[in-house]
């Protein structure tokens, strides 16, 4: 597969990873009535802010559709990189790893704190942009630039 092919495909990975976090934390409803319990005190419990009355269950939905947020645009960036790849590889330079490396960190901050579903999304995303890097390194001919040159 090729670096484009590759990015793309994290793209649409991450379209769907953003999909399943709102579905999962916006709409899904706790079955345990322990964890209704606390959504209900999260929606509940008020509190002022410089004159404004908010809850944690505002909070929760506000975090949540803000990740929602920024994995739309880790997945527009990723369609992006793979336009770029085919056009200019050595644009990308360390942009690549790094998108990697922050996919890894998220795998990471799943496994260890959510669950394997979305440390599993995040394993398939930092792969395939891992091995995007790769290819997009192979093409610039073997090198990764950290910053272009003036």
């Amino acid at each position: 597969m090729n670096a484009t092919l590759l990015y793309r495909i994290a793209g649409v990975l991450l379209i769907l990873f953003a999909t399943a976090h709102t579905f999962g934390s916006l709409i899904l409803t706790p079955h345990a009535p322990e964890a209704v319990t606390v959504l209900d005190t999260m929606n509940n419990v008020h509190f002022q802010v410089r004159g404004q009355t908010h809850s944690y269950g505002n909070f929760y939905k506000g975090l949540a559709l803000s990740v929602t947020v920024y994995l739309l645009l880790l997945a527009f960036l990723a369609w992006h990189m793979g336009s770029i790849a085919a056009k200019q590889p050595e644009a990308i330079g360390a942009l690549g790893w790094m998108f990697c490396l922050s996919q890894a960190a998220t795998l990471i901050v799943a496994w260890i704190y959510i669950g394997a579903a979305p440390a599993i999304t995040s394993a398939a995303v930092a792969a395939c942009l891992g091995l995007a890097a790769w290819r997009v390194r192979s093409a610039a001919g073997g090198s990764v630039k950290l910053a272009a040159s003036a």
